[in-house]
């Protein structure tokens, strides 16, 4: 990882605090560590010190107070904040009175929010670290970053030893994120429901039918797929709604897991070439988790939709009012079916820019529509001519 080096910048002026939020080993330990170097560190999954602090929260008052004022000038680092949910009011307390500095590092605000804890009213702005982006891997091999998927550590490693690791993440998440945490104490329901994601992963979601399958209500499995939006290991895409007919979907979300290789090993996926439906659906997946990361990395406002017909016909990503339509297709070869759903959009909705990211090897125009090879995307993404 020492030759990675992050595209996410925290700058934080005098008086300025920030939370930072990501999924379980995306790095942020890391990153703070390199970015704050000279930074008093809370480390709340040290078993003592979660103890000491969650009896009596005053103790950091009382500790940071006690410090030399050179050790206070760096941000204070409190990692896994959520675990201490009582500590922010002491936080709070000593960023009015002393104004003092924190980034409060976790991977979940739920239970920070449904213990009605102390966010701090805006006094800290919000940052997010998400699995390994292009732009800092440089020259990516694809193929592995679908099978590996892009935290850190399984992209690096060898493929038996990152099958190894996927699996102990996924068991590490249901037991220590939602079960530890008391996000629901239904046990046997989330976990066939983890199960359930995997095969409706990236697809509409019908509530029913996965209710149906796990033995609970749907308005359970919303409340599960929230859990798994607040825990930051999945992401919403709602369908695009702006000037649509009755043909059109409006109504249905779309989830995807905040890691491509997590998703591959829910749905058992192994992809051995740039081919098939499965390379084409795992590409998609990864655009997708490009686009976010550029999005938050780049402090832009833009809104991540789709837009489907009751006919089948869809757009994979709108981005903003209608500035960008993307449909990905994992084909060598596009020809002008692969653009039907396109082709409707543009008359329906008709948007700035319509393109094709795909696996061709050259950039070309089909009419209004651009096709381009993933790279060429990623490229023109990243130097922010897209949107």
């Amino acid at each position: 990882m020492k030759n990675i080096k992050r595209i996410l910048k925290i700058k934080l002026p005098k008086k300025q605090s920030a939370f930072l939020w990501g999924a379980r080993k995306t790095g942020k330990t890391t990153y703070l560590k390199e970015n704050f170097p000279d930074s008093i560190v809370y480390d709340f999954l040290k078993t003592d010190l979660f103890f000491e602090i969650s009896k009596n929260p005053s103790l950091l008052r009382e500790q940071l107070l006690a410090k030399e004022a050179s050790l206070l000038k760096e941000p204070i680092i409190l990692d896994e904040v959520q675990k201490v949910p009582q500590v922010l009011d002491e936080v709070h307390w000593l960023i009015e009175n002393k104004a003092l500095r924190f980034v409060l590092c976790g991977s979940s605000a739920r239970k920070l929010k449904r213990g009605h804890a102390n966010l701090l009213g805006g006094r800290a702005w919000r940052y997010e670290l998400f699995p390994l982006a292009s732009h800092e891997i440089g020259s990516i091999d694809l193929l592995r970053a679908l099978n590996h998927g892009l935290i850190p550590l399984h992209y690096l490693q060898q493929r038996e030893d990152c099958k190894k690791s996927l699996e102990a993440y996924a068991q590490d998440y249901l037991r220590e994120e939602v079960f530890a945490e008391g996000l629901t104490r239904n046990i046997p329901a989330f976990s066939r429901f983890f199960d359930a994601f995997g095969y409706s992963h990236g697809e509409i979601t019908n509530y029913a039918n996965i209710a149906r399958d796990c033995g609970i209500d749907a308005k359970t499995v919303k409340e599960y797929y929230q859990i798994l939006i607040d825990t930051l290991v999945a992401v919403r895409v709602e369908p695009f709604k702006k000037r649509q007919s009755r043909q059109v979907i409006t109504k249905a979300s779309k989830y995807y897991m905040f890691d491509v290789g997590v998703a591959g090993h829910l749905t058992k996926r192994n992809i051995w070439e740039q081919k098939g439906p499965e390379f084409g659906k795992a590409l998609e997946h990864f655009m997708l988790m490009e686009i976010i990361a550029f999005r938050s990395y780049t402090r832009k406002d833009f809104g991540i939709n789709f837009w489907r017909t009751k006919t089948g016909l869809e757009v994979d990503f709108v981005l903003g009012d209608r500035e960008v339509a993307i449909e990905i297709k994992g084909a060598s070869r596009i020809d002008t079916r692969d653009m039907n759903g396109l082709e409707a959009f543009i008359q329906a909705c008709p948007p700035k820019k319509a393109i094709v990211v795909c696996n061709e090897k050259e950039k070309r125009a089909h009419g209004k529509i651009m096709i381009w090879p993933w790279g060429v995307f990623l490229q023109e993404l990243w130097s922010g001519k897209i949107i």
